[in-house]
């Protein structure tokens, strides 16, 4: 008996090592094996498939792959102050390879956890800043590491203000989670990308867009 297979494991899920077995829609790929190597909070799995070349010949390939489940992130604005509001966590990851102090400047995250992605955004906008927003506008969805992490994040954007404002934020501390808000004016946030200051690929992301598409977009592109 393998705990996530045939047992559940410590989040309660079985058949972990089903996922992806049944896939069909691309005919020069061939999976025949998948097997979970870690199910502690995330899952890890490596994937035997053949692969069909662009000359026509077949290869067996294997690949790790990591899945945390899907997530979303938002952007939150203030066009009249021309600010953004973002968060600073601590990331491990970031820390080891190479972050001076692993304290992330990022826009608002979480997995979905079972909520749709708007469910989802709304949820952890709240609990890691503070602000309720309403109907947040829907960017673009992105696969963030699709060399090896199934994650596909999806991408909001939402106005905030005072009006907005419905308790302290900080994440969930139960969780471990030790969140701080950081208000910036619109300019200084593109700035501190130049400078190496915001180095989150999803906070960059929705930071130009917002220069190029969004609400800080140059004036005459508007109308």
């Amino acid at each position: 008996m393998t705990e996530g297979i045939d047992i559940p494991d410590r989040r309660g899920r079985t058949g972990l090592d089903r996922y992806g077995r049944d896939l069909t829609g691309n005919p020069g790929v061939r999976i025949r094996d998948v097997e979970v190597l870690s199910c502690d909070w995330y899952v890890l799995r490596k994937t035997t498939f053949d692969y069909r070349h662009a000359d026509g010949h077949w290869s067996r390939e294997q690949r790790e792959n990591y899945d945390r489940g899907d997530g979303a992130t938002i952007l939150l604005y203030d066009t009249d102050r021309r600010t953004v509001l973002l968060t600073r966590q601590f990331r491990l990851p970031a820390y080891v390879n190479g972050h001076p102090d692993g304290l992330l400047v990022e826009t608002a995250a979480g997995l979905l956890d079972g909520d749709s992605p708007e469910e989802a955004i709304r949820r952890e906008a709240a609990e890691e800043t503070g602000h309720r927003v309403g109907c947040p506008e829907h960017v673009f969805d992105v696969y963030m590491s699709p060399g090896s992490v199934t994650e596909r994040l999806h991408f909001f954007a939402a106005p905030y203000g005072p009006w907005s404002a419905a308790g302290e934020g900080g994440g969930i501390a139960a969780e471990g989670e030790d969140i701080s808000t950081l208000e910036l004016p619109f300019d200084e946030a593109l700035a501190m990308i130049r400078d190496g200051s915001i180095a989150d690929a999803k906070t960059i992301m929705l930071l130009q867009w917002a220069a190029l598409d969004g609400p800080f977009r140059p004036a005459a592109d508007r109308n």
